[in-house]
């Protein structure tokens, strides 16, 4: 029968309830949120790049089929979020742009401290694209700072 190995005993004592559980309800509405802003982030790098934003090019650049795309482009509109005509493309709404304008500046500055540590280009891209969503206002202002004085 093999052995299993116990964990190695904690160090510090577990917080109190309430503020163990704020770390997962942050982690529970980072979730929440992360696609949201992933799709209007995306819909406005692609109106910006001079393209209409198309539900084909969404799900392409996204890796998830058309009807994912759909469902969710209905939940932005319902949110107020996007705009859709038909035979036309997906249009931010004023609240779509200020979401996808945070959702890039989050993205912009936790790839540049990724970048200042020595995290290759094509890697931090990935990594804050995770991250971006995750990391609460203090420690982007604190990346922030340590972005100031590199």
């Amino acid at each position: 029968m093999p052995r299993t190995r116990r964990p190695a005993p904690r160090q510090e004592p577990l917080p109190d309830a309430e503020i163990h559980s704020a770390g997962f309800r942050q982690t529970r509405e980072a979730r929440r949120s992360a696609l949201v802003e992933d799709y209007v982030e995306l819909i406005a790098d692609l109106i910006e790049d001079g393209n209409e934003a198309r539900q084909v090019d969404i799900a392409a650049r996204l890796g998830v089929a058309q009807p994912t795309v759909a469902k969710m482009l209905a939940r932005l509109a319902s949110e107020g979020l996007v705009s859709r005509k038909p035979y036309r493309g997906v249009f931010l709404t004023e609240a779509g742009h200020a979401v996808a304008h945070q959702s890039r500046v989050r993205h912009q500055t936790v790839e540049a401290f990724l970048r200042s540590l020595g995290v290759s280009a094509e890697t931090a891209r990935i990594d804050a694209e995770g991250i971006e969503h995750h990391v609460s206002a203090e420690t982007l202002e604190a990346f922030r700072r340590a972005l100031a004085k590199a």
